[in-house]
């Protein structure tokens, strides 16, 4: 062993300190360009390509569905749930037209205590596929629906937002090439088909919903239906509570609760008072990955045995029957939180003799209506006790406003685009006070984007490949409807 030379040491040292200086000098002094503030590797460039991750995540939660298969007939139907609006000032009695026997039911119950069992001990085996700390927004389109999509996906745009787009398709059939490569990744929107994932044939239309938010690579989630646009930014959302604080937010429908009390007992929860909040309405709803993920698991189980036995158990037949329940009922199953947001729902359309003939849903912005709740007004018990929140959402559900499939003229009953006299005229300028909080003329701009996508892609859209005229015809009608001032356009305010 050599002699230890304290002038050799004493050498070393200076060198390192020399090196380290010059580094300093460099690293400091060195003018920052556009290009040097880039990451070289961004943060997921090492991350396993998104197919994959859906590929292996549907490997493992497959088998935990068939292991925990409920193993009976589906619940025998005593009658279907009359449409009931809800009432929050009176204590009506659950509906109960569903029934098993006490066999089946034990089975049921069993099963769905397993399957929660089963993925709470998954671990690593179930690995998420979301990419932490990304959000996005995610929609199901195909078909005559991706014409409306596009309509939506440009008011989104409008509206400021810049939240990244994920796409759901049933299977290849609906993918449709130009658009998922041309058009949709222009407003920054990308295509996928779930039966890459899951196979063909294994889900069908209600049951989409889920899975689009499962596959998705986002752990922050806007789901918007394909007829459903905000009016404003929905990331904003995001920020602020309700949601921070409660990981999950839905929008009420017009009914009462049809859900069985056979379900409560299947799922070992005690069956929520009838005036404690509406049905869902899932057009539109906030989830965070990050803390339902197994929620979420639980609502796809739902709705994977949905047609068999669970959408008839949460509905009963009551309107809208399929996944919309499933979101809240999986969550207040786990003790996972959600807010519901109190404010009605509104129809809105135009007057007619008979009334109102309603093509669309008006919701609420969850920020206005959480502020009132926390202060204990409840405006669905008394509308004086604070002035309406500002709409939100518009769900045009009925019909699609699509213009390539009978939106013009008398195609359905609710003939948005006619007056009664037969002539064009405007969809939304009723109720008034509904209207007026839309805080600018959203019909206008809605119709401004269904002329674009009319206009620019006439030629685009498998389903519109034998219609003829469609620009024209929307021409048409925005030069009657909108071009000029009319004695019966709604007014506007922001303080409406």
């Amino acid at each position: 062993m050599g002699a230890f030379r304290p002038g050799r040491a004493r050498s070393l040292v200076l060198a390192m300190l020399s090196l380290i200086l010059v580094c300093t000098v460099y690293f400091y002094w060195t003018p920052t360009t556009a290009s040097s503030t880039v990451s070289l590797v961004p943060n997921t460039a090492f991350e396993v390509p998104l197919t994959e991750r859906q590929k292996d995540f549907w490997k493992v939660l497959r088998p935990i569905f068939e292991r925990h298969n409920p193993n009976c007939p589906s619940p025998d139907k005593l009658g279907d749930v009359d449409a009931q609006h809800f009432d929050p000032t009176n204590e009506l009695p659950r509906p109960d037209l569903t029934s098993l026997s006490e066999e089946d039911e034990r089975k049921m119950e069993e099963a769905h205590a397993s399957f929660i069992q089963d993925i709470k001990n998954s671990g690593k085996e179930l690995k998420p596929i979301h990419t932490p700390g990304k959000r996005g927004l995610v929609s199901t389109a195909g078909a005559t629906y991706l014409p409306v999509f596009v309509s939506s996906l440009r008011m989104l745009r409008r509206a400021g937002s810049t939240l990244p787009v994920e796409l759901y398709m049933k299977d290849a059939s609906e993918h449709e090439k130009r658009v998922c490569n041309e058009v949709l990744p222009k407003l920054d929107a990308r295509c996928l088909v779930l039966a890459d994932v899951v196979g063909k044939n294994i889900i069908e239309h209600y049951q989409l919903k889920i899975f689009a938010v499962l596959f998705s690579s986002f752990e922050e989630i806007v789901w918007m239906d394909a007829d459903c646009f905000p009016l404003g930014k929905p990331e904003e959302l995001l920020d602020s509570e309700p949601f921070k604080s409660n990981g999950l937010v839905t929008w009420p429908d017009f009914w009462a609760s049809s859900a069985s009390p056979l379900y409560y007992r299947i799922s070992r929860q005690e069956a929520p008072s009838m005036a404690a909040r509406q049905s869902s309405e899932t057009g539109a709803f906030l989830v965070s990955k990050k803390t339902h993920l197994l929620p979420l698991l639980l609502a796809a189980y739902y709705n994977f045995y949905g047609p068999s036995h669970y959408f008839r158990l949460l509905t009963q037949g009551g309107p809208g029957e399929g996944d919309k329940e499933t979101f809240i009922q999986a969550a207040s199953a786990l003790g996972a939180p959600f807010y519901t947001v109190s404010e009605r729902v509104q129809a809105i359309g135009h007057a007619t003799a008979d009334g109102l003939s309603g093509s669309a849903m008006a919701q609420s912005d969850p920020r206005e209506d959480y502020a009132l709740t926390q202060q204990d007004k409840w405006r669905v018990k008394d509308q004086d006790v604070a002035q309406a929140p500002h709409i939100f959402w518009i769900h045009a559900n009925y019909p699609k406003f699509n213009p390539g499939d009978r939106i013009f003229g008398m195609g359905w009953e609710t003939t948005p685009t006619l007056k009664e006299d037969g002539s064009d005229g405007r969809a939304w300028t009723a109720p008034a006070e509904t209207v007026g909080r839309f805080g600018y003329d959203v019909e206008k701009a809605y119709w401004e984007e269904i002329k674009w996508v009319s206009c620019n892609l006439e030629t685009a859209f498998k389903t519109w490949e034998n219609k003829v005229g469609l620009c024209e015809r929307v021409e048409e009608y925005w030069g009657h409807v909108f071009a000029g001032p009319h004695d019966d356009d709604p007014k506007f305010t922001l303080d409406g």
